[in-house]
């Protein structure tokens, strides 16, 4: 199932629900009460966990059931619970705080009642991984109030996985920095600073550049440029980090200054006169993470707009109205063309709602989306500017300013729940899914979203003819792949299976798919179509029409088919 997104607020409740007895007499399927027991081990050593907090929680709103800690050898019950699923959850400190069987924001439910094995759960408790260390200055010297950014590679489903800011810390006086309670995974670092004697002045005009040469405070006009772990200054050559449960990894980074860059923009101006000014956007790993505006400008009619101190690295440069983006590998000082960037455009459309019941008691009609909602633009390629762009909609109009080209995907939320998108139509050709691609023109779309939101419900189990034949398994990964495999990443849908084999596909669109069931596929680049081209033999069609809506369950288990070499 997936995980609930505020389930780490459960830890004040377990703590007054102590209450209850660790040990009770357990209860019987005669009596229509049943337990959950196991035992709570360290992931990364396998040893019992003494004294963790494990509590069930209720599948619908997440509220504390029971709650327990582990005795002196790990060992949990939670005992009195009636038939039902719930989020089984352990914390203590030391450990990060998780779900039972989770694997990012899924994880496996425990489902109670009469033939259920819920007496003999492991829980694996991953401690938390650290990563330390001291950033210094030519000399040894420690650079104090250095910005030190904390990347991880994700497990999306995309070949070699995109790169997200995780987290960020300023150093203290002695150069040190931490990261605590890291989950296993694949880190990268990346620093900012500025040397505190550093001293920039404006350069851009001939007068100013002969001034500043025959000044020796021209030499302290340096910068330092984004240094990655181990030292490098090459984005393409920063150290991976492989951080394993409970490992504590020392990466000390090492600045050294360099002569500061000047960049020199035209100035255009409005009708009006006013300055159309420009921003410069630093990337990391494809993020944007700081940005400038032009420290001095030439008022003159034909002037320049100036950014000074600029550290070499990689930039956006924003400039126009709408504005233009050009990507700047900034080596030297020079005057920039903005002129040259690719035009940020608008994008703006309707929203239609199918699946609804209309005033006739026709289900399937399609009608202006006349609630409120909020839509966002989410980058869909790796490398891509990586902050949603937002914008709310309004009687069913929606508008983005300014959309810089590339693929993306269209996300709406109304009414506290995601609004499931069928299909987008630009220029008189239907796409099924939410991803559009955003060229060199603005972009009219008319949107559809299907407001009856339709669950697909089922369960995974297993063909062969052994003893586990015909019996659900839990912790598979299910996916719901699209015939449409271009629109993979629009369309698919997944969930893990509960103990039980139960799942659950939220939010499906109308379409024709293939389900499959796939042990141990939580490191599979699902999304790429060639991968799970393999696994679409051994899958069940699937076929939601128009006019489903609601819950649709499947007649048949979907067959659990083993992970491919």
């Amino acid at each position: 199932m997936t995980a609930p997104r505020l389930f780490r607020i459960w830890t004040l409740a377990v703590v007054a629900a102590f209450a209850v007895p660790a040990q009770q007499t357990a209860q019987s399927a005669s009596s229509g009460l049943f337990r959950i027991a196991g035992t709570v081990v360290n992931a990364a050593t396998g040893e019992p966990v003494h004294h963790a907090a494990v509590a069930a929680l209720s599948e619908e709103d997440s509220h504390t059931v029971a709650a327990v800690e582990s005795d002196s050898e790990g060992h949990f019950s939670l005992d009195g619970l009636p038939a039902a699923k719930y989020q089984l959850t352990a914390s203590k400190r030391g450990f990060r705080t998780s779900f039972y069987d989770e694997h990012d924001e899924f994880n496996s439910a425990i489902v109670t009642g009469p033939g259920q094995d819920t007496d003999h759960l492991t829980f694996r408790l991953a401690p938390g991984g650290t990563v330390h260390g001291i950033v210094i200055a030519d000399g040894g010297e420690p650079v104090e109030g250095a910005r030190v950014m904390l990347f991880r590679k994700q497990q999306d489903g995309r070949t070699g996985g995109r790169v997200n800011r995780q987290d960020a810390a300023s150093t203290d006086d002695t150069g040190a920095y931490e990261f605590t309670g890291l989950a296993a995974g694949e880190y990268l670092l990346a620093v900012t600073a500025e040397p505190w004697y550093a001293l920039h002045r404006s350069v851009s005009r001939t007068r100013q550049q002969a001034a500043a040469a025959a000044d020796p405070a021209a030499e302290l006009d340096v910068a330092y440029p984004v240094t990655y772990y181990d030292s490098t200054t090459d984005e393409a050559s920063a150290t991976h980090i492989q951080l394993t449960s409970g490992s504590r990894v020392e990466a000390d980074i090492a600045l050294h200054p360099t002569p500061a860059l000047h960049l020199v923009v035209a100035t255009p101006r409005k009708e009006d006169g006013s300055i159309v000014r420009a921003e410069l956007r630093q990337t990391i790993f494809g993020t944007v993470v700081g940005a400038q505006s032009a420290g001095f400008l030439d008022a003159s009619e034909t002037g320049t707009t100036e950014f000074s101190g600029v550290a070499p690295g990689h930039y956006e440069l924003a400039q126009g109205d709408p504005p233009r983006v050009v990507e700047l590998d900034a080596n030297t000082s020079e005057q920039v063309d903005p002129t040259l960037g690719a035009p940020a455009v608008a994008v703006h459309g309707t929203l239609l709602a199918s699946g609804a019941v209309s005033s006739g008691g026709a289900r399937g009609a399609v009608a202006p989306y006349l609630g409120e909602c909020s839509l966002s633009l989410d980058p869909a390629d790796p490398g891509l500017h990586q902050i949603p762009i937002q914008a709310p909609c309004m009687h069913g109009s929606f508008s983005f300013a300014a959309v810089p080209a590339g693929r993306w995907q269209l996300i709406g939320e109304g009414g506290g729940s995601v609004l499931p998108i069928g299909s987008i139509t630009t220029a008189g050709k239907l796409l099924r899914g939410n991803l559009i691609s955003v060229q060199d023109r603005p972009l009219s779309m008319v949107v559809t979203v299907n407001q009856a939101g339709t669950r697909i419900t089922g369960f995974a189990r297993r063909e062969d003819h052994g003893a586990s034949a015909g019996k659900g398994v839990s912790g598979v990964m299910v996916v719901l792949v699209p015939k449409e495999m271009a629109a993979m990443e629009g369309m698919a849908r997944r969930d893990q299976s509960d103990s039980d084999g139960s799942f659950s596909l939220r939010n499906v669109v109308p379409g024709a798919y293939t389900l499959v069931a796939i042990e141990d596929g939580w490191t599979l680049d699902w999304a790429q179509p060639e991968v799970m081209a393999r696994y679409l033999p051994g899958g069940l069609a699937v076929t939601v029409p128009d006019n489903a809506g609601g819950l649709l369950p499947l007649s048949g288990p979907v067959p659990v088919q083993s992970r491919l070499p």
